[in-house]
């Protein structure tokens, strides 16, 4: 082993699952739970309590099957086995970086048996007094942004939301984050969830609304809505709806402050240009002084990170509840700009600072196993390619 400590050191994707005929529970929401139930026979009487049961050992617990839900009859666990699939996604690799970032390749479901099916990454980066999973919302990003690694990949498909759950499923797993692991909700090393990995979370509304409300419920995985942030890149009619239907803490990848340097950075810009956008986060709902606009602001070497810039930011905000996140940029194989020099970075942040805005500098985190800001697709998409070359030439 090297510094990178690789749980999984056999890199090769493990074959396909068989498919499984059976329902998936998890992501479903209570009342999709109890419609689930209904449908499989359960007396409608007895559906809401069946389902609070359910619901208990699934996102409490951390129950992988029914046979340990004792509140339920033996008999009746056998038959819900039977009919309904509490299992996780599949873990491909497992990797960790030196700083204690530790980064998952799931592979979802295959839509045909035998067929492997694709692949997302998330990843845990543990803090002082805090740990924040990011969570991906689809398969690849339609967005194209051009200093985002995931933006070289082609959109495949949405996330459902039993897969967004799923995620968060996976790492409480490998942390040990449940009761019966010996860890309490007061002690737990997942205390924040941002939909910041692949994909748009706006484009997959649905599936992110109903994972979340998941997520959030208080008697199952119970983290508050102001713990959890959603990201987007923009898309300006989804963003009130949002705030209405989902209320979590919200993040604008903004990266720009004129529109000619973000319709080259987020080419979605030129959809949405950046004073419609910020027209609807001064009516984001809920947005206070104590419920805050997060501002993602990566820094471009040359690109966007002049003092002139620095000013435009704090005037282009001005009168908008807001943190500003500066990131330096994180490189990728084949990016096409470099990381502002640090003296740099510093001489931005004081400028945003003096106007009186948080303006915390992120730390990158899991550089070296491609799961910093801005690099996830990773080398997962390269290493299959290589591995079917590989194949092909033993073949040969």
């Amino acid at each position: 082993m090297t510094s990178l400590d690789i749980a999984h050191e056999n890199r090769t994707p493990a074959p396909a699952r068989k498919a499984d005929a059976r329902t998936r529970l998890v992501g479903l929401t209570r009342p999709q739970l109890a419609a689930a139930l209904k449908d499989f026979g359960i007396p409608e009487n007895q559906c809401r309590m069946r389902a609070g049961q359910i619901w208990n050992g699934i996102y409490h617990r951390g129950l992988t099957s029914f046979e340990g839900m004792t509140t339920l009859s033996k008999e009746l666990r056998g038959k819900l086995n039977e009919a309904f699939d509490l299992s996780r996604l599949e873990i491909v690799t497992e990797q960790k970086s030196v700083d204690g970032t530790r980064k998952w390749l799931l592979r979802l479901p295959g839509e045909k048996p035998g067929v492997p099916g694709p692949e997302i990454e998330t990843v845990y980066i543990p803090e002082e007094g805090r740990g924040t999973l990011c969570v991906s919302s689809q398969v690849g990003c339609t967005l194209t942004c051009s200093f985002c690694h995931t933006g070289t990949q082609k959109l495949v498909r949405n996330l459902t939301a039993g897969e967004i759950v799923g995620q968060i499923m996976i790492a409480r797993d490998a942390l040990g984050e449940w009761p019966d692991g010996g860890r309490n909700s007061e002690d737990r090393l997942i205390t924040n969830i941002v939909l910041m990995g692949m994909g748009e979370p706006l484009y997959n509304f649905d599936n992110v609304r109903d994972a979340l409300e998941v997520v959030s419920d208080g008697e199952g995985l119970s983290l508050s809505k102001r713990r959890i942030t959603l990201s987007t890149s923009g898309v300006v009619p989804m963003i009130e709806k949002t705030g209405a239907e989902i209320g979590c803490m919200l993040a604008i990848s903004l990266h720009a402050v004129n529109d000619e340097t973000r319709n080259k950075l987020v080419p979605l810009n030129k959809k949405y240009p950046i004073k419609e956008l910020l027209e609807a986060c001064r009516n984001y709902p809920g947005v206070s002084n104590a419920r805050r606009i997060t501002f993602e602001y990566v820094m471009l070497k040359g690109v966007n990170d002049s003092l002139e810039d620095a000013k435009a930011l704090v005037r282009l905000l001005k009168h908008i509840p807001a943190k500003i996140n500066l990131i330096p940029f994180n490189p990728w194989p084949g990016s096409p700009y470099e990381c502002s020099d640090w003296e740099t970075i510093e001489k931005f942040a004081d400028v945003v600072n003096r106007a009186g805005y948080a303006s915390p500098v992120r730390t990158p985190r899991g550089r070296d196993i491609m799961a910093a800001c801005g690099q996830l697709k990773s080398e997962t998409v390269k290493q299959r390619a290589s591995e079917r070359i590989r194949e092909a030439r033993t073949e040969a």
